[in-house]
């Protein structure tokens, strides 16, 4: 058996094909199946508690549904399971991280640690990750920094989604952005969004499910509206607020590719599927020390965040992702049948052995 399965609730779970399951097992369960698949532990694990975590969150297009497809991209290599990211720190405080071709998911890990520790010692700090993969929740990422008490900003390029606006084939990915502040006693605030209309992901859950979308979401192959989520795919995502979205998605091409070394997105293969090389494309970073920018900055933060909140029906932005955390740690999740049954299938040969 694979170390990462040693709890006999998880063997009893699999034999069960049970639907509730503790966030700890289903983590221990897909880092089974990355490592079954040809993956590092340590980049299955870095995997794993990234998809269980946007599980938990509730942001299940990005969560254990994700697995199949790493699994199948592990096996064609696609994703390299066996690199180790490369990390150079410069004196200029831009440390940058070459993914290799591999998991997004422990680059950034290392990438955000190495950032910290030299924003210790200054003001400001870029952290670079170049030919990398899919990123996961970015809001994650830049949580990550918040809790260390730093200011973040994310930018992360995706594989070709949505066209330019006025145009019809996609050049841009949806891009998502993420920002996040550390706030004295509480969680930090996390703003994450995609520069299209809604997550690309969000089609593709559809599609799964055989439920339509909203017409504004997406538009077919000839440019019209649609609401058949499989043509959507086919077609091009609409950005956010029109041009204007169309416009952050090129800012953030240039920000997370041509800064990073890794592909547009027009140069990307699908996350989605395992063919086609590894897409190689980049996320940005940049991390602020709040204290040694501005005296009294937890004060200042505290106030705006206070009249906004004084406003009835205002709640800041991630709090609801933070409340379906803590149920999932304290209830458990619940899997689909037919999910779980694929997940277990393809970690179950290493519980055998």
């Amino acid at each position: 058996m694979v170390d990462c399965i040693k709890d006999a609730a998880v063997m009893s779970a699999i034999l069960r094909n049970m639907r509730n399951v503790t966030c700890n097992e289903l983590e221990s369960l897909l880092e089974a199946a990355f490592v079954q698949a040809g993956a590092t532990t340590s980049a299955a694990q870095a995997a794993a508690a990234a998809l269980v975590r946007a599980e938990a969150d509730g942001v299940h297009s990005h969560g254990v549904s994700r697995t199949p497809a790493y699994v199948a991209q592990l096996q064609s290599g696609k994703i390299n399971g066996q690199i180790e990211p490369l990390v150079t720190t410069n004196e200029a405080g831009h440390v940058h991280v070459d993914a290799c071709g591999g998991f997004a998911y422990p680059a950034i890990n290392t990438g955000l640690s190495a950032a910290l520790e030299v924003l210790r010692k200054q003001r400001i700090v870029l952290l670079t990750v170049g030919r990398s993969h899919h990123a996961g929740v970015m809001g994650h990422h830049v949580e990550v920094a918040a809790r260390a008490h730093a200011l973040a900003l994310g930018f992360c390029n995706t594989p070709a989604a949505m066209a330019p606006w006025g145009g019809q084939r996609p050049l841009f990915g949806t891009n998502p952005i993420a920002f996040a502040s550390p706030r004295d006693g509480e969680d930090p605030l996390v703003i994450d969004l995609s520069v299209s209309s809604v997550a690309r992901g969000k089609v593709v859950t559809a599609k799964e499910k055989g439920e339509p979308i909203p017409d504004h979401w997406a538009l077919d192959a000839e440019g019209q509206p649609t609401t058949d989520p499989a043509r959507a795919l086919q077609g091009s995502m609409r950005p956010m607020a029109d041009a204007k979205g169309s416009n952050l998605a090129l800012m953030i091409e240039i920000l997370a590719a041509a800064l990073t070394g890794s592909n547009f997105g027009f140069e990307a293969s699908s996350y989605l599927d395992a063919e086609g090389g590894p897409p190689e494309t980049g996320q940005c970073f940049i991390l602020i020390n709040p204290d040694q920018v501005a005296t009294g900055f937890s004060t200042r933060l505290n106030t705006l965040l206070t009249m906004m909140m004084d406003q009835e029906g205002v709640s800041l932005p991630g709090l609801r992702h933070f409340v379906n955390r803590r149920r999932a740690q304290a209830e458990g999740l619940s899997i689909s049948p037919s999910l779980w049954r694929e997940i277990t299938a393809l970690a179950v040969s290493q519980v055998r052995e």
